[in-house]
């Protein structure tokens, strides 16, 4: 293939993408459902079978690596039994009331299949949501999240069970088969460990060699195709290998900015894979058979929100929480794409079935930003109707601190230190972040975490946990670095209240204005001090005495 050619299709299919994604988000939808409309538009004329397919599958492997990237187990022991217990149990039981269903249909493979393929939410859009509503803080937030934690854990072993019931895993011993992936991935897991944990922080413990962010991206491009084709190469699935060089990535000393610096990488293979999805996407096929696509839209719909309101009462959230949760949740997610295509290059769904599957996910993503945005009142208007009750007035739920004690703390240097230590002084829990690798030493004598990133990109403060604080203090010592950090929290997080230091009396205007509700000036402050020091000093009877003789006279 001639790679002009082949760059002039790229640049056409991002370029179409980035359009109709433009046009969707415009319209309140999630910009997904643009990129796969322009692999249904535009794919077809460009792209031939197997370039779409081998992409396709190059995409789910970085699909998973940046789900690795995301995964914390930190995180998930956070989140406690709703993670583990209700988002376990949900997909479960999902996997299990659809394979009931249809099993006596299609068989047990390809019922497990489906089952596993509809029992996932979309992240990206759900989470994507809240944030913008506000809402990751509500008791439905931390609901929706520790769910979508666990599914998106959940994708390998699905990724794995699948892979097991393609006909060139049948037609070799199970047994040898589960026991080969599980030592080469111990194998990859162990190489990959070596490199992250032992090799890289060696190369990259200098402060100037960690500021070079093409190292970075590097290092990343290199663990994630690298993970992916040694997989292959051991002939087990690249998106598992994918995801484990990930995950051991992601819990990194260097993750935060890491994840930071791929972030236009990870946009670009996601665009990719949805076009690509799209490219496989039928519209005629859509349309003669629209009537079965909203019957199995409508039967997922009440299924999933059923499923997961049950989960939800079963670990205590009240009615309308629990129902709220369930219709958020309800949609079948991205990562479902990925089984799909999965199954579908196995040989272990029919094209029909995929092709329906396809559709489905599309119109319930399609609905999911009115579902989301009306869950609330959706969830009361059907208990009031259920129990012939009045409906409550459609308040929005209270929004919950996320953590009264948690302190985001940008800038470890000897002004960024003292506030450390006055915050545990008092019992108070600071989140560190800095540029600096040297902090590392100190994070880890004061036993805290740190992560390592640019406060400088949104990606970086979200990742190390601007959410999940109830205050942020910035003592960076720049002021206009220090500016662009006060009003990118200040964006995220209009509700929260930032502390910031500031070294000129000429700065303390611009901070204010770009959102510090504290700026502590240290001109000022520092008059302060040196007079409280000079009267204490000339009040004391010593003291007075010293000045009396420095000045040649005798004290009364």
């Amino acid at each position: 293939m001639d790679i002009w050619f082949f760059v002039m299709e790229l640049v056409m299919l991002l370029g179409g993408a980035f359009l109709l994604g433009a046009m969707a988000q415009r319209l309140g939808q999630s910009p997904i459902l643009g990129y796969l409309l322009a692999g249904t538009i535009i794919g077809p004329l460009l792209f031939n079978t197997a370039t779409v397919s081998q992409a396709s599958e190059l995409g789910v492997a970085l699909l998973l690596f940046a789900i690795g990237l995301e995964f914390s187990f930190k995180q998930l022991m956070k989140m406690g039994r709703m993670a583990f217990g209700g988002g376990t149990l949900q997909v479960v039981l999902t996997m299990l009331v659809v394979t009931l269903v249809m099993f006596s249909i299609v068989g047990l493979p390809r019922a497990l299949t489906l089952g596993a393929i509809l029992a996932l939410s979309s992240t990206t859009v759900v989470l994507r949501m809240l944030v913008d509503r506000m809402e990751m803080d509500s008791v439905k937030g931390r609901a929706c999240l520790a769910i979508l934690l666990l599914q998106d854990i959940a994708i390998v072993p699905l990724v794995m069970m699948v892979s097991f019931f393609t006909p060139a895993a049948a037609e070799m011993n199970m047994a040898l088969h589960i026991l080969k992936v599980i030592l080469s991935v111990a194998g990859l897991a162990g190489v990959f460990y070596l490199l992250l944990y032992h090799l890289a922080p060696i190369l990259l413990s200098e402060a100037k060699l960690f500021a070079n962010r093409e190292l970075t991206v590097l290092l990343s491009i290199a663990v994630g195709l690298g993970a992916a084709w040694t997989a292959h190469t051991l002939h087990i699935s690249p998106a598992l290998g994918a995801f484990v060089a990930g995950m051991l990535l992601g819990e990194s000393p260097f993750a935060t900015q890491i994840r930071a610096d791929i972030g236009s990488m990870r946009i670009i293979m996601v665009t990719l894979f949805f076009a690509s999805v799209g490219i496989q996407a039928k519209p005629m096929w859509f349309v003669t058979h629209l009537p079965w696509i909203v019957l199995v839209s409508l039967v997922v719909l009440m299924l999933k929100t059923g499923i997961i309101y049950g989960v939800a009462r079963l670990f205590r959230l009240d009615n309308r929480q629990a129902l709220a949760t369930g219709i958020t949740l309800s949609q079948v997610g991205e990562f479902s794409f990925v089984l799909a295509a999965t199954a579908a290059s196995g040989g272990v769904l029919a094209t029909n079935t995929v092709d329906l599957l396809v559709s489905v996910i599309i119109v319930l993503m399609l609905v999911t930003p009115y579902l989301i945005s009306h869950a609330d009142t959706l969830a009361e208007r059907i208990l009031a109707l259920i129990s012939h009750r009045k409906p409550l007035a459609a308040d929005a739920s209270p929004s919950l601190p996320s953590s009264t004690s948690r302190v985001l703390m940008i800038g470890l240097g000897p002004a960024g230190r003292q506030v450390v230590q006055m915050l545990l002084t008092h019992q108070l829990e600071p989140v560190l972040l800095d540029v600096n690798p040297k902090s590392r030493e100190y994070a880890r004598e004061q036993g805290l975490r740190l992560h390592l990133g640019d406060a400088a990109h949104e990606e970086v403060l979200m990742h190390a946990g601007l959410t999940e604080v109830c205050m942020a203090v910035v003592t960076v010592p720049d002021p206009h670095t220090a500016a662009r950090i006060v009003a990118m929290i200040r964006r995220l997080r209009p509700q929260i209240t930032i502390a910031v230091r500031c070294r000129y009396n000429r700065h303390m205007e611009s901070l204010h204005k770009a959102g510090a509700d504290i700026v502590v000036d240290e001109e000022i402050t520092m008059g302060e001090m040196l007079s409280r020091r000079i009267v204490e000093h000339l009040t004391d009877e010593s003291g007075v005495l010293i000045a009396c003789r420095i000045g040649g006279q005798t004290p009364k």
